[in-house]
């Protein structure tokens, strides 16, 4: 579209919020809209899980920005009422208060809704976590001796039983691999972050949570797959996300898996797309996806608000994977993706020392470089898993199969 006066941008995390001020930090003039869901100013999600949850961050910690930023970059705040449907051809956002928003461009960054087991809705006791109320609704539920059974062992699960642990809770993770986050971090780091949760009395079960067992709407305990029962005061499902995408029904705009775009991150002229709902081409695979990292979420913001802007001067972006974890004392950092790749170089320390580089190679090719407590030192290697360079350094190996 030519005319560029009025710009919705749909869903106030962090992809939203960075849509909105890069658009006005790019010069666009016209009137800006953020729609979100929550009734909360935007915020940013990875403390929730840690320090919100475990009760040493407060929800004003967690803002992105105070209101005056809004104010003064004139961005129209709509909090508390999503989206309920995209019109297109009448160029508007319709909300679920029926409020009608008109928009030349539209930015959809809404984000993903925790994936729910069946037969759990409206019982107490069952818990996700993907909102500040949710975050504050769980910490209010745990305390010393409240047994938690966690179902899934990814980032999300196991950040959040090592900060129950911390309330006192009586934690019990579950999830598939032989050890939790094993293809994420890679044996030696995954091997650390396991010595830890022992270490903290964190028990680990392998394994699925099918059902949650109840008694009168009451949480009492979960039923694996293989049949054994676990009791629990407390659940908390953390099995993955599923893209926030069913008011785009009817819309035209193409979606699976999330919403499809090209390399700029457009779905269809006028429509937009960027953080965890976005699914993009993959360049260094050739292949769809999706990333939920907060730092893909910025960098896909702050890109695809150049290239609304730019219209024949938009560029393709391909930010590297980057994500990073705090298990106990355990700050790890990831750049490019481990899984797939059939060696690991150590760099400098060793899992022994509880702090060390490495990389991770694919045919000699560095595909992901790992940091365990030296947040620095990976900045070093980052170059390398950008430019997928051939390593030729001659540190300790190891198949990438053997967890330390």
């Amino acid at each position: 579209m030519s005319s560029l006066d009025e710009i919705v941008v749909v869903g106030a995390g962090a992809a939203g919020a960075t849509t909105a001020e890069t658009l006005r930090r790019q010069g666009y003039e016209g009137r800006l809209t953020l729609v979100g869901g929550e009734p909360h100013s935007p915020y940013d999600r990875p403390p929730l899980s840690k320090q919100v949850l475990a009760g040493r961050w407060e929800p004003d910690r967690i803002r992105l920005r105070g209101p005056e930023v809004y104010d003064r970059l004139g961005i129209d705040l709509r909090l508390g009422t999503p989206a309920a449907r995209l019109d297109p051809a009448g160029r508007a956002v319709e909300l679920a208060d029926g409020g009608r928003l008109r928009a030349d461009a539209v930015v959809i960054a809404t984000g993903v809704r925790p994936r729910t087991l069946p037969g759990t809705e409206g019982v107490t006791g069952v818990h996700v976590l993907r909102t500040l109320d949710d975050a504050l609704a769980l910490r209010e539920a745990l305390g010393e001796g409240r047994r938690l059974v966690v179902a899934g062992a990814g980032l999300l699960g196991t950040e959040a039983a090592v900060a129950a642990r911390g309330l006192g809770a009586d934690v019990t993770l579950v999830g598939g691999d032989p050890v939790p986050l094993l293809d994420l971090l890679g044996p030696q780091a995954a091997g650390l972050v396991a010595a830890a949760h022992r270490d903290l009395g964190l028990r680990f079960r392998r394994g699925r949570v099918s059902a949650v067992v109840g008694a009168g709407g009451v949480a009492t305990g979960v039923l694996l797959s293989d049949g054994t029962h676990l009791p629990a005061d407390v659940v908390l499902i953390a099995t993955g996300s599923l893209p926030h995408t069913e008011w785009l029904a009817g819309s035209g705009v193409p979606v699976g898996d999330g919403v499809l775009c090209d390399d700029l991150g457009a779905a269809r002229p006028g429509v937009w797309a960027a953080g965890d709902v976005a699914n993009r081409p993959d360049p260094r695979t050739g292949r769809r996806r999706r990333w939920e990292h907060r730092t893909q979420a910025t960098d896909q913001a702050v890109a695809v608000a150049r290239n609304l802007l730019a219209g024949a001067g938009a560029r393709p972006a391909a930010p590297l994977p980057y994500f990073w974890t705090d298990q106990h004392d355990l700050r790890i950092q990831v750049f490019g993706e481990i899984a797939g790749t059939d060696r690991c170089h150590l760099v400098e320390g060793s899992p022994a020392e509880r702090k060390f580089t490495a990389v991770y190679c694919a045919q000699d090719r560095v595909r992901a470089a790992v940091a365990v407590n030296l947040p620095r030192a990976v900045q070093q290697l980052r170059p390398l898993v950008e430019s997928a360079a051939v390593w030729t350094g001659l540190p300790t190996e190891a198949p990438t199969g053997q967890v330390h």
